[in-house]
């Protein structure tokens, strides 16, 4: 049955109390939501035939104006804290009927059945109401779709409720402001109201996997990319903003799972989604062909602009917000793994951009000194990656997504650990930042060096040569590296002031203890025991 013919039920809408007077879009095909994108003035076409969209307000996400209700069933193990903040059951109440009487007297709405988690042991049925088309395509790039034989009979798990016209009031909501996203895990439903940002429907969505997934079905959610190699391989890729992770993962020679959310389960490793959504911010052909060649019919870009008097997209424009997106589905990526699964992993890589010039940029872990940079999270930003900052600035996000975890990161460490010592799994931590010296002093590690240092620990070159251990952190450096001056792998070395070196290092160790200070309640022995100078 083609999925034209395919439609929703009005009173499946109306078990949530929609009563909808005006037209239901139910599962559009991309070409006819572009349409209704260019009906209704929300977007532009672009040179590549891709559409430019803008967010609105919002360009990023709002962490501060994202809520959990207190209502978890089973106990309450949520980590109350600045990301997950409580909200009382009666202000969902209050927020759930105004998004309900607000899609009521919208004169259309557009409504997407999909799942998450490749694995259909895992997956989960989510259907998602929109009061924007644009929004509804950024759905059907980003999540798995289902076929047709399985919308027939589709009855959705979670729902998704998305209204960015709508302001509520804070006084009678218990927000912050006018903008919210509220989590409800009793009623199995996810609340935006105020937005637009297409990304905060993605990330709540992964937050409350990475709430079920441990507790129920005891698999590790993950905010990393993956790819497997030609023996079936698979790898890995941990790290915050800048650090490189879209970048590595994309190898040629190996296909990719994923680029940002995946699970490990006892046998296997999944990728959530069904397609991307980069940065393109000073995107460039040479530099990462893979994203540049998939904006093209279906792919939406966000928040950038065109070269005055034309419709070629300027990724080199900021003006609007560093943070311009685009998304696509996955199979837009030439070397993508069609069923989204692979193994096990061999390999994993912390990514770091270490603005202070400290870290190897490449080293072996131990699996408790993995669980300590797990929990860490570390990378810096540089001057003119935000507005304020001027010199590099440690960040520290636990479980590289400290954003999207409902429980606690000792909890995701645990289980890391665990897996990493069951599959015999070879940790590494990868520097992609400075040498010689701190921003401002050192140079940024070349790119070509860091992609012959993760090419050589993936085929066992670094197997067999020596290490030596950092004096402070303790991570084991190896000697040699194909392709890579042996000089380049000691950061002291490469420092005209070792005695500088020593000093930067000591601090670089001090905040690393600081903020791991707010776990110690909470950490084993093995953890502690490998924080810097122990």
């Amino acid at each position: 049955m083609p999925l034209s013919t395919i439609v929703l039920p009005a009173d499946r809408l109306m078990r949530l109390g929609l009563r909808l007077t005006g037209k239901v879009h139910y599962q559009l095909t991309p070409d006819a939501l572009i349409g209704d994108i260019l009906r209704r003035g929300e977007g532009m076409p672009t040179d590549t035939g891709a559409l430019l969209i803008r967010t609105g307000e919002f360009t990023g996400r709002s962490p501060k104006d994202r809520y959990i209700v207190k209502d978890t069933q089973g106990g309450d193990p949520i980590h109350w804290n600045d990301f997950n903040q409580p909200l009382d059951s009666h202000f969902f109440e209050a927020i759930l009927n105004k998004t309900i009487s607000w899609f009521n007297q919208l004169p259309e709405v557009w409504v997407r059945d999909c799942h998450v988690c490749a694995d259909e042991r895992f997956r989960l049925r989510v259907r998602i109401i929109n009061e924007t088309p644009a929004i509804n395509l950024f759905a059907y790039n980003m999540f798995l779709r289902p076929s047709a034989g399985e919308l027939e009979d589709f009855h959705p798990e979670w729902h998704v409720l998305s209204a960015p016209g709508l302001r509520l009031n804070p006084a009678q909501c218990g927000t912050r402001q006018s903008n919210a996203v509220v989590i409800s895990f009793r009623h199995r439903m996810i609340l935006l109201a105020g937005t637009g940002y297409t990304g905060e429907t993605k990330k709540a969505i992964f937050t409350i996997l990475n709430y079920l997934l441990p507790l129920e079905k005891d698999v590790l959610p993950m905010h990393c990319a993956a790819n497997v190699g030609k023996k079936g391989d698979t790898a890995l890729f941990f790290g915050l903003s800048g650090t490189g992770k879209t970048t590595l993962s994309a190898d040629p020679d190996r296909r990719l799972i994923g680029d940002d959310e995946h699970g490990w389960s006892a046998d296997n490793v999944f990728n959530f989604e069904g397609g991307c959504y980069a940065k393109c911010i000073n995107l460039k052909e040479e530099k990462e062909p893979e994203i540049y060649r998939a904006i093209r019919p279906g792919a939406l870009v966000e928040n950038a602009r065109f070269y005055p008097g034309t419709n070629q997209v300027n990724f080199e424009d900021g003006s609007i917000t560093e943070n311009t997106r685009v998304s696509y589905p996955l199979h837009y990526i030439g070397n993508a793994l069609k069923t989204s699964v692979g193994n096990s992993p061999r390999n994993i890589f912390f990514l770091t951009c270490d603005a202070y010039g400290v870290l190897p940029p490449i080293s072996r872990l131990t699996p408790g000194q993995a669980m300590y940079q797990f929990i860490s999270g570390y990378t810096a930003k540089v001057a003119g990656t935000e507005t304020g900052i001027t010199e590099p600035k440690s960040t520290f996000s636990a479980c590289f997504g400290a954003p999207f975890l409902p429980l606690n990161p000792c909890r995701y460490a645990e289980m890391l650990g665990r897996n990493i010592r069951e599959n015999g799994v070879k940790v590494w931590l990868v520097n992609t930042g400075w040498s010689g010296g701190p921003y401002g002093k050192g140079s940024r590690l070349s790119l070509a060096y860091t992609r012959a240092m993760v090419t050589a620990a993936l085929n066992g070159s670094l197997d067999g040569v020596e290490y030596s251990i950092h004096p402070v952190f303790g991570m084991a450096i190896p000697q040699d590296c194909p392709g890579v001056p042996s000089l380049v792998l000691n950061p002291r070395n490469t420092w005209p002031d070792k005695g500088e070196y020593d000093e930067m290092a000591t601090r670089l160790a001090g905040w690393f203890t600081t903020n791991f200070a707010k776990y110690a309640g909470d950490i084993p022995e093995e953890i502690l025991a490998a924080a810097p100078g122990k």
